[in-house]
């Protein structure tokens, strides 16, 4: 069990999949969790549940359910960090927000296909946001020497998808925005990397059409005969986050039991 050592892991899409598995092992080595999520009220008992475990956990938990690509949202939490907690105390960001429109891009009748606005969300919720809460948590102070910045891609940032265009270039986006920010955040001694799960089957994999294909191709295909799951991404996470792991950065690392680089077995 942990016990709170004053730094905490600030974590965007906390309530569920990859940001739900996080807090929970972060927790378990000694962070404080500030989880950033955006649930209806049906969603709203499943959080408080994860807030309980955490704090059974021994360390403090503090879950908003806010925008997080609203920069008025963002702005006032991390005033409220800054003022609440020491200089350099945010030990990781982990950027976990799967919001997107799942639509083609040119669809037979037009008013399918993505508009504007749909994409601009897409790729301001799904990667940009990385950049302004980066931009944040330095520019406050609250991230410093040790600091881990940590995006969670996809295969499908380079690869073909029905309908999953503006998501794709999200995703492409979001790793090359890690390989930016290590540049800029090097004098800083903050590392950034793009984690590339492997299939997982979470709530945001369930609403991309074929989603049931992808699986069983996942567990065909995978070395290990079986998905990643979010537990195997969290405890990469927290390893991750060992000063000896200091001079990685910019990377796209790849959390996926091998199953990226298994080519298709001929039939």
């Amino acid at each position: 069990m942990g016990e709170s050592n004053g730094q905490c892991v600030v974590i965007l899409g906390a309530s569920s999949g990859f940001g739900e598995a996080a807090a929970l092992e972060f927790a378990r080595v000694g962070y404080d969790i500030v989880g950033v999520h955006l649930d209806r009220r049906a969603g709203l008992a499943r959080v408080e549940e994860l807030k309980q475990q955490v704090e059974a956990l021994g360390v403090q938990a503090d879950f908003r359910n806010m925008n997080a690509a609203s920069p008025e949202k963002r702005d006032e939490l991390l005033d409220e960090l800054s003022a609440g907690r020491q200089p350099g105390s945010v030990r990781v960001l982990l950027h976990s927000l799967a919001f997107g429109t799942l639509r083609p891009l040119v669809a037979q009748d037009p008013s399918e296909s993505m508009s504007q606005d749909q994409m601009d969300m897409t790729l301001n919720v799904m990667a940009h946001s990385l950049v302004y809460w980066t931009q944040g948590l330095v520019a406050r102070g609250l991230m410093g020497d040790g600091g881990r910045v940590f995006a969670m891609t996809s295969s499908g940032g380079d690869r073909v998808i029905p309908s999953y265009g503006g998501v794709s270039a999200a995703k492409a986006a979001l790793e090359s925005h890690c390989r930016q920010l290590a540049l800029e955040l090097a004098p800083h001694r903050i590392t950034a990397n793009a984690i590339r799960a492997g299939v997982t089957d979470t709530p945001a994999l369930r609403k991309i059409p074929g989603a049931e294909y992808m699986i069983e191709e996942a567990k065909r295909q995978n070395p290990y005969g079986r998905l990643t799951t979010p537990e195997d991404v969290a405890r990469c996470l927290v390893a991750l986050c060992d000063r000896g792991t200091d001079w990685m950065t910019g990377n796209t690392l790849r959390v996926d039991g091998g199953e990226d680089f298994v080519g298709s077995m001929p039939s």
